[in-house]
């Protein structure tokens, strides 16, 4: 029986190019040093000791400046080719992590988190659509659950051991591990991974279609916009709120902290790829995995109201990482296939910034709530705006539903 599961995962991992196996390799190193993220907001409260109202315009200046460079990678992507704006974007970010753990003002981290985010989100939506460009259509999913295995691998060790970092070098350690994970990344990356230029008639086939309908005008593309931005809200929690609330609700360590997020990291490595591919295989569409995702992250804030045991947090954290193994494939793969040839750049774009704005609301919004009212508060309106999301959810399935009826 192990002998048969464990032939039905490896094979879950056939199929891909040398191209796709090399960005998923380049993908670990990167995200196995980015270690910082997880305890930035910690950072800022306990070293630099900014109030929550101050994290929070931090944390806004840091998602301001994810959508501008996720709309600048989007267009530069489509522009000047995925493969220039990704060597660009890590290497200069690398850079820039070096010198950011010298800022310790509130306005000039504001500035630099402004800055570099710019710079390091301009990667995201040109890596989309180097996926596109390196996989398969039948196994462009797969190719990106790879990737965002690759992602949550090193997000399994990262947190836990940067958790370590500090508790025996302190914060100034992850800025240089940070960065030099990015240089290293790009490095192998330019090495190992050639770029794919456009033919002759792709481009022209690329000019030819952009003619037609903009992303702009595609409305069902906008309601799932509404639940990105959602999902986005409910997940960057964790990074935002939850590491403060580990400290001052449950007492917790940096290191019993970074224990817990790598519980995420783990169960992803482990599931997602066969899941995914069994859902591949029973054919389930993509608007009903989003609604099935919206429904578990929402639960794992409302059952947060439930405090006092420790297990909660195990629980809860169980039940986000469920949600989000089923909703971020597929909320990828839904935005490129709602995207004609040319465009894909300026649709990753538009998605990536959802998550951006997220970012920017979810850190601002959850630290204002919890000076005010208390963590209680947050979870019961994060869990108000995930039934938000549900029925949007719903509608979305309603509105594929209607255009693949015949006219």
């Amino acid at each position: 029986m192990f002998r048969l599961l464990l032939q039905k995962y490896i094979s879950s991992f056939r199929g891909f190019s040398r191209e796709i196996w090399f960005l998923t390799l380049i993908t670990f190193i990167n995200r196995a040093g980015t270690m910082v993220l997880p305890f930035l907001s910690r950072y800022l409260k306990e070293d630099l000791r900014f109030s929550y109202g101050q994290i929070g315009w931090i944390m806004v200046c840091f998602g301001l400046g994810s959508m501008a460079g996720s709309w600048l990678g989007g267009k530069f992507a489509d522009k000047i080719g995925f493969y220039k704006v990704m060597v660009f974007s890590l290497f200069t970010s690398g850079i820039s992590f070096f010198i950011l753990q010298f800022i310790t003002g509130f306005q000039g981290l504001c500035i630099a988190m402004f800055l570099i985010m710019t710079i390091a989100d301009m990667f995201r939506p040109a890596m989309f659509v180097s996926l596109g460009a390196y996989s398969k259509p039948e196994n462009r999913t797969r190719a990106l659950t790879l990737v965002r295995l690759a992602i949550n691998l090193g997000f399994a060790a990262g947190p836990a051991l940067g958790g370590l970092i500090i508790i025996r070098m302190g914060y100034s350690a992850l800025f240089w591990i940070d960065g030099a994970s990015c240089i290293i990344a790009i490095v192998l990356f330019r090495i190992l991974v050639k770029e794919k230029r456009k033919t002759p008639e792709e481009t022209t086939q690329s000019v030819l279609v952009k003619e037609g309908v903009p992303v702009l005008k595609d409305r069902p593309y906008w309601v799932f916009l509404f639940i990105t931005f959602v999902l986005g809200m409910l997940f960057f929690q964790l990074f935002t709120t939850m590491p403060v609330y580990h400290k001052e609700v449950y007492g917790l360590s940096e290191f019993q902290t970074g224990l817990l997020m790598s519980l995420n990291g783990l169960m992803i490595f482990v599931f997602e790829m066969p899941l995914v591919s069994y859902i591949e295989k029973i054919k389930t569409g993509k608007p009903r995995l989003i609604y099935i995702s919206t429904l578990l992250m929402t639960a794992s804030f409302l059952i947060l109201l439930y405090s006092g045991w420790t297990g909660i947090l195990v629980l809860s954290m169980a039940i986000i990482t469920l949600g989000e193994m089923i909703g971020f494939p597929y909320t990828n793969a839904f935005a490129m296939s709602r995207a004609s040839k040319g465009r894909e750049g300026r649709y990753m774009a538009l998605y990536t910034m959802s998550f951006s704005l997220a970012h920017i609301w979810s850190a601002k919004t959850g630290m204002e709530i919890i000076a005010r009212w208390g963590y209680n508060a947050n979870w019961l309106f994060m869990g108000g705006l995930g039934l938000t999301s549900v029925l949007c959810a719903l509608w979305l399935r309603n509105m594929i539903n209607h255009e693949k009826q015949p006219a």
